[in-house]
């Protein structure tokens, strides 16, 4: 891990001379911040509660649907993306993802994480259309229990908050979730 770079680790928890708890936590300790997911025939609660404690990104259990696992990957990735972009910019706006604040020409937005997650991943991509249950997972993760009307009610606060921006809007797509509209020419990545 010294020596290369590393996108994501997929573990078990029953290995030998150090168990994937051990493993994470010591990963975890040391700072390293890539996502981690453990797949394990572990299946009581105790088990997935220890795994996430010691700092795992999600967790299978065995027998694993390859095409799930391959999902929950990309989840991962993409929100791992999130995070080492930092910065996003594009006309006078700002997105700072460690202060988890929206600069614009007269003024500095701080929100809440799950609405700046929202906001800068709808403008990572814009004109891209995100379904409610594709932002739950990516947002909230695969296993939460959040509903579809979580996002709208964050959407609706968004858009409250950036009402009189005139630099992007938020655009409801009807019967598929929503998209972010500004002019791409504009974008600078940090």
């Amino acid at each position: 891990m010294e020596k290369e770079h590393i996108d994501l680790m997929i573990t078990d928890i029953m290995m030998p001379e150090m168990d994937g708890y051990e493993l994470v936590a010591e990963i975890r300790s040391s700072g390293i911040t890539f996502p981690i997911l453990m797949v394990t025939a572990k299946e009581k609660f105790e088990d997935k509660e220890k795994g996430f404690e010691s700092g795992a990104d999600d967790y299978m259990v065995k027998p694993i649907d390859v095409k799930e696992m391959v999902l929950r990957v990309e989840a991962l990735l993409r929100r791992a993306k999130i995070s080492t972009e930092r910065c996003l910019s594009f006309g006078k706006v700002r997105l700072e993802y460690d202060m988890l604040t929206v600069t614009g020409e007269n003024e500095t937005i701080e929100l809440p994480q799950k609405e700046f997650l929202l906001l800068f991943k709808l403008l990572s991509y814009p004109g891209k259309i995100f379904t409610r249950q594709s932002l739950i997972e990516e947002i909230w993760g695969m296993d939460s229990n959040s509903e579809e009307r979580t996002v709208d009610v964050h959407i609706n606060r968004l858009r409250e908050k950036f009402d009189d921006w005139e630099d992007f809007e938020i655009v409801t797509v009807r019967g598929l979730g929503y998209k972010a509209v500004y002019d791409r020419k504009l974008v600078n990545r940090s």
